[in-house]
């Protein structure tokens, strides 16, 4: 039942900014409930994701739980530019490949592009100079150029039908204090509607390299009827047929592990509130040896059911 009141609530379904600017200048009631944690970006902002991963690691590192430690490898090599952008060439330099700058706080696939020559960041790196954020004494009137995170590319994803999909995977943390996770049984894979290429020709065709909804949408072939989801049965029967019962249930195994293991890493972090909850929506690729990684946390994912 929908209420107008200001206070007179259960449950308050609230805009994370909403609560970020207000949570700490109210009071709740003992049974009153919100739907996010003060400083949730600590899980869902892709620089945050990754630095609590890493301090995760290093931890158990010193803690001398080597074994562990290395089970934090579901997430591709990555540095935040520009603050580790001497690190990125070093490592760049070293290895060479493809990879794909995502904006820090964006969605939806908006800001991500690919790349496989440093020359193509140039002028990411000339915006992010001008405008006045990445030391230069002559700041110019431009908006504030936003910080990105570079990763090793997943060149190598599991296809069906020869194309590239994603799992969008649904997880509810009732509590970090202890750690209470719910995951849910359902969720769904969102495919592209190219066939995949790795080929440097189709760098740049987004279409086959994000699986986004809000990308692929906007594709001459987009079909609008299906929108491009499979339910995780279906794949998962899909899967058991090639590769068989034992390697898709330890697939899948690795995935609800990993989901545990990234919210071991964010725990200590955690603003812990009794009024406080949290649905965050997973983004998992599996490549073609079946290993799972880590994409990105999502702080309000989608829930309507026709959503295409």
């Amino acid at each position: 039942k929908e209420t107008d009141s200001e206070t007179d609530w259960d449950l308050h379904w609230a805009e994370r900014d909403w609560v970020y600017e207000v949570f700490d200048t109210m009071h709740l009631e003992s049974w009153q409930r919100l739907n996010h944690y003060r400083n949730g970006r600590e899980l869902c902002r892709k620089d945050l994701l990754v630095k609590n991963l890493k301090r995760r690691r290093r931890q158990l590192e010193r803690e001398g739980q080597y074994d562990e430690a290395r089970q934090y490898d579901f997430f591709p090599v990555t540095f935040v530019l520009p603050r580790e952008y001497a690190m990125f060439v070093e490592e760049f330099k070293r290895s060479g490949g493809v990879w794909i700058m995502k904006p820090i706080g964006s969605a939806q696939g908006k800001g991500i592009f690919l790349f496989s020559r440093l020359q193509e960041i140039a002028e990411w790196r000339t915006d992010y100079r001008q405008s006045g954020r990445g030391g230069d004494k002559d700041k110019e009137a431009k908006p504030e150029a936003e910080a990105y995170i570079v990763q090793r590319y997943i060149a190598n994803p599991y296809l069906i039908g020869g194309k590239k999909f994603d799992l969008r995977l649904y997880v509810l943390v009732t509590s970090f204090s202890p750690l209470a996770v719910w995951i849910y049984r359902g969720g769904f894979a969102r495919f592209s509607h190219s066939r995949y290429s790795a080929e440097p020709s189709d760098i740049a065709n987004m279409f086959m390299h994000l699986t986004n909804v809000a990308i692929q949408k906007t594709a001459d072939n987009y079909d609008a009827r299906s929108g491009g989801k499979w339910d995780l049965r279906p794949l998962k029967l899909h899967m058991t047929g090639r590769w068989g019962v034992e390697a898709v249930d330890r697939c899948f195994w690795n995935i609800q592990i990993i989901i545990v293991r990234s919210l071991f890493a964010v725990q200590p972090a955690m603003i812990h509130d009794k009024h406080c909850f949290e649905l965050y929506g997973y983004d998992v690729r599996i490549d073609d040896t079946l290993k799972p990684w880590l994409i990105e946390v999502n702080a309000s994912p989608s829930l309507r059911a026709h959503a295409r």
